[in-house]
């Protein structure tokens, strides 16, 4: 019953944007700005309702995310968004891409291609005129934190070596290689980002906003030695 249901709403979508485009084949809406944008919408919503209906056709978030995201590429464009439009197909991809981690927790692997979706999103809805080296920062901490975050949520799935050994297959576990391409990503992001504050700030200004962060350093790490002397003092 409920595959007959399914196939009953695909069917109907499917119906609507053949006819939407024949008509607009035959001139009977030519011209009609908003056809594009209604087939694909059309499509990611009978993907989308396949995607609710049932647990095997997870992978059905993820084409209809891309097709919702043309939708809104499409009417952003038309509404003046310009370059930026591109923001809404990786942000809705992403999207697809969550879904498809929050319906199998253990498609951990989802989680990668949502966070370079919205990384590309960033990026592509940056200001224009900045220097190419902020692009790359964003983009190379934008998969840093990717990477970081895959590291601390809790997947399914058979334990890796080193995990806690009370951790069986099936029970949520935290894996620990995401680590590595997080701390690489980070520490590229990072020289890129210094490449390009090189270039927007000053170098005048540089030296003294360096001495500036190294006494708040140096505040900091007085403040933190007073506390602890202070707790060895009264034996905690």
């Amino acid at each position: 019953m409920q595959s007959a249901r399914t196939s009953i709403v695909a069917g109907l979508a499917l119906m609507g944007v053949g006819l939407l485009w024949l008509l607009d084949v035959l001139g009977v809406l030519a011209g009609a700005v908003v056809i594009p944008p209604l087939i694909f919408a059309a499509v990611g919503v009978a993907f989308a309702v396949l995607f609710v209906r049932d647990r095997a056709f997870w992978w059905a978030a993820i084409p209809g995310s891309v097709f919702l995201g043309l939708a809104a590429v499409i009417l952003a464009g038309q509404a003046g968004a310009g370059g930026r439009a591109g923001a809404f197909l990786f942000v809705l991809m992403a999207a697809g891409f969550a879904a498809v981690f929050l319906r199998v927790p253990g498609f951990w692997w989802a989680l990668i291609p949502c966070g370079v979706m919205l990384t590309l999103a960033v990026v592509v809805a940056l200001p224009a005129g900045l220097p190419d080296a902020t692009t790359a920062a964003v983009f190379f901490l934008g998969l840093a934190v990717t990477f970081a975050v895959l590291a601390l949520v809790p997947v399914h799935g058979e334990p890796e070596s080193g995990a806690s050994p009370t951790a069986q297959g099936g029970t949520p576990v935290r894996m620990r290689w995401p680590l590595a391409p997080a701390a690489v990503l980070g520490v590229l992001g990072i020289l890129f980002l210094v490449q390009a504050a090189a270039v927007l700030v000053p170098s005048a200004v540089v030296v003294p906003a360096v001495v500036i962060l190294a006494g708040v350093a140096l505040l900091a790490y007085a403040v933190r030695a007073h506390r602890h002397g202070g707790n060895r003092r009264h034996g905690t």
